[in-house]
C-alpha cells in the first residue's frame, strides 16, 4: 500500500458509513491523520476503531455538516490541533424522499439541499482559508450521476447534486492559482447502507436500476472511495474542476446487441 499521504491531514465527512468510511480507511492506510466527521456517533466510533485496528490514526468529530457553527468549530479545531489541512472529502449527504415535483414537500426539499449542497459550500468556505495558508491542498466533493441526469421523483436530490458540480467548478476556478485542486465524484448505484435501506423500501426500483447498469451490479463503497483518494492524490496533480463519473456504465446510454 502506498504511503503517499504520510504526514497529511485529511478531513472526511460522512465518515460513519459507506463511501466516507472506506475513504477514511484508505487515507489512513496510506499514512494520513484522518479527521472523521459524521452526525452518527456509533458509526464514527466503528470507523475510528477500524482505523486503529490497521494501525492508522483518526480523530472523530460529531458534526452537522449543514450547520455553519459546527463546520467553523471543526475547522478551528483542525487548525489548532494540526495547524494545516491538506485534503477534504466533502461526502456527507442524503437521498431524500421520492415524489413528483408537485407532491414534493418544500420542507423536505430544503432539508436535502441543506445537507447535500449547503454543506459543501460551508465545508469549502472554511477549508479553503486553511489550505491557502499552506499553499496547497485538494478538495473532493461527492456529487452523483444525478448531477448529469434527471431521475424522476428525485427533484431535490438532483438539484442539490447539480449544485455540487457548479460549486466545485467555481471553487476550482477561484483556487487553482493557489495550488488547491477542487474536483467532484459522481457515483452511480452504490451499495451503501443508505441505498440498501432505500432499496428495501422499493425492491422493484432497485432491481430495475441494477438491470440498467451495464456492469450488472452496484458499486462497492470502496470502489468509489478509491476514486476519491486518487483525485486527492499527487497522481491527479493536473486534474482541476472535473467530475469523475463512476457508475458501472449507467450513463453510457444506448443498448447491448
Amino acid at each position: 500500500m502506498s504511503s503517499d499521504f504520510n504526514g497529511k491531514i485529511v478531513l472526511v465527512t460522512g465518515a460513519g458509513s459507506g463511501i466516507g468510511r472506506e475513504a477514511a480507511l484508505t487515507f489512513a492506510k496510506r499514512g494520513a491523520l484522518v479527521y472523521a466527521a459524521d452526525l452518527n456517533e456509533n458509526g464514527l466510533a466503528e470507523t475510528t476503531s477500524m482505523i486503529a485496528a490497521i494501525g492508522g490514526e483518526a480523530r472523530s468529530a460529531r458534526v452537522d455538516v449543514s450547520s455553519e457553527t459546527d463546520i467553523a468549530s471543526l475547522l478551528e479545531r483542525i487548525a489548532t490541533e494540526s495547524g494545516r489541512l491538506d485534503v477534504a472529502f466533502n461526502n456527507a449527504g442524503i437521498t431524500g424522499s421520492a415524489n413528483r415535483i408537485e407532491d414534493y414537500s418544500a420542507d423536505d426539499f430544503d432539508a436535502v439541499v441543506r445537507i447535500n449542497l449547503r454543506s459543501v459550500f460551508l465545508g469549502m468556505k472554511y477549508q479553503l482559508p486553511l489550505m491557502k495558508q499552506a499553499g496547497a491542498g485538494a478538495i473532493v466533493n461527492t456529487a452523483s450521476v444525478a448531477a448529469v441526469t434527471g431521475p424522476g421523483g428525485m427533484s431535490a436530490y438532483a438539484a442539490s447534486k447539480h449544485g455540487v458540480l457548479g460549486l466545485t467548478r467555481v471553487a476550482a476556478m477561484e483556487n487553482a492559482a493557489h495550488g488547491i485542486r477542487v474536483n467532484a465524484l459522481a457515483p452511480g448505484w452504490t451499495e451503501t447502507p443508505m441505498v440498501v435501506a432505500n432499496s428495501a423500501q422499493n425492491p422493484a426500483f432497485a432491481e430495475l436500476a441494477r438491470k440498467a447498469i451495464p456492469a450488472k451490479r452496484g458499486a462497492h463503497p470502496s470502489e468509489i472511495a478509491a476514486a476519491a483518494v486518487w483525485l486527492a492524490s499527487s497522481e491527479a496533480s493536473y486534474v482541476f474542476g472535473q467530475m469523475l463519473v463512476i457508475d458501472g456504465g449507467m450513463t453510457i446510454g444506448g443498448f447491448e446487441l
